[in-house]
């Protein structure tokens, strides 16, 4: 088994990092940059930025996070929110993003994927899926999760490889800050039908709940944020859990 990574994900909106709970009711918890560098500290492998405002003005705003994060820290980082070019990606990488997370822009345009990745390469390229289960499948939504695209997650997300995606980030809308487990079933889904990493995402709230990621969800990386912001749990902690466990994690 290949090494897991730890990534702690900052959703932000007007320069400050929320939680909701199913997509909704938004929290202000604290400031991006702080909780950057207290989890770079901490140990985590990576970070995610998820700009869920994503106006005209917020991106500029984006550009300018990117470049303080990278002076803060020495972890590599992800950004998402609205995306909607290469010359979009070009600029979060060039100030100092590692990776670019692509969600609604890449449905509307699919040919976003293939362009980035030829440009970019795959590497940086991460396909943001936010998932909700109706009957028997998993409908892919945009929009912060209200719109129902009516998009199989399992197509698409064999597709979104297939143009060249490098990783998926695979959020449950049902599980999301519910603390009560991610969606093993539609992870572990996603994670045989592609050869690419999958990011767990949405509802971890106990410890178990990284271990039931990686083992049931065959989650190549697990993502959390209301058990990082309100110090439920530190990272530190995660990770001797699932050494413990006999899961490799990085040091």
């Amino acid at each position: 088994m290949l090494t897991k990574r730890i990534i702690p994900c900052l959703d932000v909106k007007d320069g400050k990092v929320v939680k909701g709970v199913n997509f909704k009711n938004l929290v202000e918890e604290g400031d991006p940059i702080e909780f950057a560098k207290r989890y770079s500290d901490q140990g985590a492998d990576e970070l995610t930025f998820l700009d869920i405002s994503a106006t005209l003005e917020s991106r500029k705003n984006v550009i300018e996070l990117v470049k303080e994060v990278a002076k803060k820290v020495f972890i590599p980082f992800t950004v998402g929110g609205g995306i909607k070019s290469p010359n979009d990606i070009g600029s979060i990488l060039e100030a100092g993003a590692d990776k670019v997370s692509i969600n609604s822009s890449a449905i509307y345009n699919p040919n976003l994927l293939n362009d980035s990745a030829k440009i970019f390469g795959s590497q940086c390229i991460v396909l943001a899926m936010d998932v909700k289960k109706n009957s028997n499948s998993w409908y892919v939504h945009t929009h912060a999760g209200t719109n129902n695209t009516k998009i199989d997650a399992l197509d698409w997300a064999k597709e979104a490889v297939d143009r060249g995606c490098g990783e998926i980030l695979l959020t449950s809308m049902d599980a999301d800050g519910t603390q009560k487990g991610i969606d093993d079933e539609i992870t572990s889904m996603i994670s045989d039908l592609v050869d690419v990493p999958i990011i767990a995402s949405g509802g971890i709230g106990k410890l178990i709940h990284f271990k039931d990621a990686i083992i049931n969800g065959k989650a190549d990386a697990v993502l959390a944020a209301s058990v990082f912001h309100r110090d439920i749990f530190s990272i530190h902690e995660i990770k001797d859990y699932l050494n413990n466990q006999r899961i490799p994690i990085r040091k």
